[in-house]
């Protein structure tokens, strides 16, 4: 008589020791499994509710200047070191790690209106309304010794800008002119200007290093290229722009913060309009920096709050507020992408976490595993109605509520008077204009 008997290998589902993990057998038959899409939901549901109860973006705060913190620059290299200027003309350095004031010390008479560190990075030079260029060495003078400049450039037109080229030791002012120096000259190599009155902002491409960009106060972006007489093209539109940043991911493409509350992104490669509307600010905004990854950007505005965007969404996945946050002056996203620093009026620098329910320290593999099949999970469920609620809802001030309520009434109220305008003209009479055609008025060549 034959028999047939269940046989198991015991090295298949017993621990070698009680430390291990129990092995799991799994039938991926979806048959076998009738309700596992609602227990995915379930799943999907309380990961995006977890990322609420975790999220506590706020790490700490940089005290010690006495007056609204103007601009920041980090250092190329040396994720640890922030440099910082005020509006009274004092610039201290930072150890982000300790939250301490490395140095501290006068540089100009007046606010000082930008930093930027040398290529090597053992250099930094600022710029300030005393019309001088000072350039400081990165090392703390010996004990003793008081803070004296390498070098100081006085120049003939007033400052509110500069940007450092990323390869060669060559830097850009803006002012009344566009000027081109070099560090170990005190002349400017050259001058560049389009019958502007004033430039608020100059910024290097980070990889087509003859390509630079500038705000200007007849609300236009120009674009330079050093190797040319005069400018390429100009783009006007219908308010001023504060501040303009590259993307290092996608350098023809730079995001721009407009005092109509909004932020463009546009193709340098074509101007006629923006790649991209971003809204949700309900002041002035006045910076803008991308994430070493370019895919994100934060934003600061006058309406006290710092918003991160995704790159290709014309709406923030952040908001970031504190009851004594004042208007945002300035704000920067870290090298290692993990943190995000604002500086405002108050005199205070905050440090933010990028991701504001992020775990900091090191994760165990288990966590990562957890971590990534919830992202999944996110990622898979985010247009069911539940998740894309909760996913999205903010608290905001409520200054910032009752402006967005005003905003959105103003915007319906002109689209209905377009509406009703177009619906009682003659065909063709009234176009309709997209919304990214808006705010653009000309291109200049």
């Amino acid at each position: 008589m034959k028999v047939k008997v269940i046989s198991r290998n015991p090295d298949e589902h017993l621990r070698e020791t009680k430390l291990h993990i129990h092995k799991v057998q799994r039938n991926y038959d979806p048959d076998l499994h009738p309700f596992e899409a609602a227990r995915e939901y379930v799943k999907a549901l309380n990961a995006v509710k977890l990322d609420k109860v975790f999220a506590k973006p706020f790490l700490g705060s940089l005290d010690g200047h006495r007056d609204g913190v103007s601009t920041m620059a980090k250092h190329p290299s040396r994720i640890s070191l922030l440099c910082s200027g005020a509006f009274d003309g004092e610039v201290r350095v930072w150890d982000l790690p300790q939250r301490t004031c490395t140095r501290e010390f006068v540089a100009h008479d007046g606010i000082v209106r930008g930093i930027v560190y040398t290529i090597t990075g053992d250099r930094f030079i600022t710029i300030g309304d005393d019309k001088s260029i000072k350039t400081w060495s990165a090392d703390e003078p010996a004990f003793g010794e008081d803070e004296e400049p390498v070098n100081t450039i006085l120049s003939k037109t007033v400052l509110s800008g500069i940007s450092h080229h990323y390869t060669d030791n060559t830097f850009a002012t803006s002012g009344e002119l566009c000027q081109l120096w070099d560090e170990t000259r005190n002349e400017p190599l050259r001058t560049i200007e389009w019958g502007i009155d004033t430039l608020h902002d100059v910024a290097f491409n980070p990889v087509e290093g003859n390509i630079l960009a500038a705000c200007a106060s007849d609300r236009s972006i120009i674009l330079y290229d050093t190797r040319e007489k005069l400018p390429l093209r100009k783009v006007i539109m219908k308010l001023k722009t504060n501040k303009l940043c590259w993307n290092p991911m996608e350098p023809f493409v730079f995001t721009t913060a407009n005092e109509d509350y909004n932020l463009y992104t546009f193709d340098s490669r074509n101007l006629k309009k923006p790649v991209n509307v971003h809204m949700d600010h309900v002041g002035a905004v006045t910076y803008v920096d991308y994430s070493p990854t370019g895919r994100e950007f934060v934003s600061g505005s006058y309406d006290k709050t710092v918003r991160i965007f995704e790159a290709e969404k014309g709406h923030s996945r952040e908001i970031y507020h504190t009851k004594r946050m004042q208007r945002l002056t300035c704000v920067l996203w870290s090298l290692d992408s993990k943190y995000v620093l604002s500086g405002s009026d108050e005199m205070n620098i905050r440090i933010w976490k990028a991701k504001a329910s992020e775990k900091l320290g090191p994760l165990k593999p288990r966590e990562k595993a957890a971590l990534r099949y919830s992202e999944a999970l996110k990622e898979k469920y985010a247009s069911h109605p539940q998740v894309k609620r909760i996913a999205r809802h903010r608290h905001v001030p409520k200054h910032v509520y009752n402006a967005q309520g005003e905003l959105r009434t103003i915007k319906e109220r002109s689209k209905r008077k377009e509406a009703n305008r177009r619906a009682h003209s003659k065909p063709g009479e009234v176009p309709f204009v997209p919304e990214r055609e808006r705010h653009v008025l000309k291109e200049e060549r």
